[in-house]
């Protein structure tokens, strides 16, 4: 009973969110000029897709946001990468919880990373902010460029559900850099525990700059790093990427926040339908393997790189 009555209430929801967009397309209207709710209506449903997908690729919400917004959506670049932090921060802390309760996220795997990569991602911030400010065009051609080397990146890793560590390295045992967790689907006990952990920590020194520059969050490395470098299992690979984004990506949006980039008429709806959308994903993960999400991911991310360069060009012509 309640749980009908619940989806009643999210039915209805959605339909007086909609109800606008709907009335709008009704009227048939062709002069070009949106109502002011127009695209925020859109971010909403968008980002709210787009925060299931982020959850079960272990990805943060702007590393999709950024690219797709920037190239779709009329809004500067520095606008984007600030909106695209703060959703990708929402979506972790929305996400992080449950994730915790779940010990699929690590905690103690995270407080090393996440003193380095926001550490790095500062620097990163200041250096996409003054390389916005000589030419537009050419963050809007790195962030194209970067997006397909995630793409091939993604499309290279062969990711493997339980890396096979026969001995933890020195660091990684100073650090406590080991645990277990429960196989809902089976009910085994897996350990794990890390080796090359040096070369993992040296790793997100470039992640963390890349990811403040181009306002991406950080996810789209964190899994490869964790789970192919550092032999972390990749259930807990992908919790741990979701949850570190929750402290990383604070950093550099307090930067982009402080400059005066993030915008609430985008930010608010976007936050809104990557939090509700990772709620959902955080349900599903236990559940699915994240490697059925990761070819959608890959191709998303061939297209908006090729959109992003497209409309960086277009820049650095008129530029």
């Amino acid at each position: 009973m309640v749980k009908k009555m619940w989806q009643r209430l999210m039915t209805a929801f959605f339909i007086i969110l909609a109800s606008p967009w709907i009335a709008f397309a009704a009227e048939g209207v062709s002069t070009g000029v949106k109502p002011w709710w127009f695209w925020p209506l859109i971010l909403f449903f968008f980002c709210l897709g787009l925060g299931v997908i982020a959850v079960l690729a272990g990805v943060g919400g702007g590393v999709l946001y950024v690219p797709l917004v920037s190239g779709f959506f009329p809004f500067h670049i520095d606008f984007v990468r600030g909106a695209g932090l703060m959703v990708a921060l929402a979506g972790a802390l929305a996400a992080g919880p449950g994730l915790l309760r779940r010990n699929l996220a690590s905690l103690r795997l995270t407080l090393p990373i996440a003193l380095i990569a926001s550490a790095c991602s500062i620097a990163g911030a200041f250096l996409g902010l003054y390389l916005s400010g000589l030419n537009p065009g050419y963050v809007q051609t790195a962030l194209g460029i970067t997006i397909m080397g995630i793409a091939i990146l993604l499309l290279c890793s062969k990711n493997t559900e339980r890396p096979v560590v026969t001995k933890q390295d020195a660091i990684g045992l100073a650090l406590g850099l080991q645990g277990a967790y429960v196989e809902e689907g089976t009910g085994e006990i897996v350990e794990w525990k890390t080796h090359r952990t040096l070369t993992g920590l040296l790793l997100f020194i470039v992640i963390g700059v890349l990811a403040g520059m181009f306002g991406l969050g950080a996810g789209w490395a964190n899994v490869p790093v964790l789970n192919l470098v550092m032999g972390v299992p990749l259930k807990i690979s992908v919790a741990t990427s979701k949850f570190l984004l929750s402290i990383t990506d604070t950093s550099a949006a307090w930067i982009y926040l402080n400059k005066g980039c993030v915008i609430p008429l985008m930010a608010i709806p976007s936050i809104i339908g990557l939090m509700l959308g990772s709620f959902i994903g955080v349900k599903v993960l236990a559940i699915t393997k994240p490697k059925v999400i990761r070819y959608i991911v890959i191709g998303v991310l061939f297209f908006a790189g090729f959109k992003a360069i497209d409309k960086g060009m277009g820049w650095n012509i008129i530029g």
